[in-house]
């Protein structure tokens, strides 16, 4: 069963790939020209579906099977910034190291060399079966000087609940069992499953 991911963020497509290793995963942009979405939601959630619904339009395939991510990290220092706006907090089309920087200037301005912080993940797929959607969340705390080169985004920053290594530094296969995509990636499998079983009927 083919999965269309609503992303062409090749560490989001790398990092789906190797949790959904049951299907066959391949970015929207393998099948047709990447487009822009407006993401206005105010949240993770809406977000996702947002993603999904234009992917799952576009595609013209009503059998086909969309999953979309919307994750970002909320940072309690700056009053859950930048949450929704993580992959643009520096800019519409600011680097990840750009966003880090921004991110970690922004704490240090509060006089503060660390944050309690937390990651959400929210998964959408989108099928002729319906709308689905599923989260996951990974808490920890963000740190003003990166550390690391593993990962993407502000891994290089952020050190989960019960580490002294930030997800920069971790091994992949920690960070796997850790990460809030890996939980929310989880939930989805289930549900694609589900899909699977009632189509293979």
């Amino acid at each position: 069963m083919r999965i269309v991911l609503a992303t062409s963020n090749k560490g989001k497509v790398r990092e789906i790939k190797a949790m959904c290793s049951d299907f066959e995963v391949v970015p929207y942009t393998d099948l047709i020209d990447a487009f822009d979405i407006i993401e206005d939601a105010p949240d993770f959630k809406g977000n996702a579906l947002i993603k999904a619904r234009a992917v799952y339009a576009a595609l013209g395939d009503e059998d086909a099977i969309v999953l979309s991510d919307d994750s970002g990290i909320s940072v309690d220092a700056l009053g859950g910034e930048p949450g929704i706006y993580s992959a643009r907090y520096a800019g519409e089309d600011a680097s990840d190291k750009e966003n880090l920087q921004k991110l970690m200037n922004a704490v240090k301005a509060k006089g503060l060399e660390s944050s309690p912080a937390h990651y959400t993940a929210a998964i959408a797929i989108v099928t002729k079966e319906g709308e689905q959607t599923v989260h996951g969340w990974m808490y920890g705390d963000v740190i003003t000087v990166p550390r690391g080169d593993n990962g993407f985004g502000y891994d290089p920053c952020f050190i989960p609940e019960g580490f002294d290594k930030t997800l920069g530094e971790l091994d992949e296969e920690v960070k796997k069992g850790l990460s809030h995509r890996s939980k929310a990636l989880y939930l989805a499998a289930l549900v694609l499953h589900t899909i699977k079983k009632e189509r293979h009927q």
